[in-house]
């Protein structure tokens, strides 16, 4: 379906890669719903669901922001994954 693009995922989605002339980009799947401290979103803020890192050459990650949205990601697709437990009827 992603056509040869990068996509990492577990329990769904959690973001993909494409290289461009002047930027890397990584769109998280549902980054909308990330709590994001650091402010690495820098693109496609305007939408209701992704959001996006653009990295231009030369540019660093602040390596402990970007783990804590991966592991933030995953936890929001497991938690939607998980089916919730039913009770039991008395």
């Amino acid at each position: 379906k992603w056509m040869g693009t990068p996509t990492f995922s577990h329990d769904g989605i959690i973001c993909t890669g494409e290289s461009y002339k002047k930027v890397v980009k990584l769109t998280f799947a549902k980054g909308a719903s990330l709590k994001d401290p650091a402010r690495l979103f820098n693109s496609s803020l305007d939408g209701n669901v992704r959001r996006a890192i653009d990295i231009h050459e030369g540019e660093t990650v602040d390596e402990s922001a970007f783990k804590a949205l991966i592991r933030q990601a995953i936890a929001l697709n497991s938690s939607k994954n998980s089916k919730p437990s039913k009770k039991a009827k008395s």
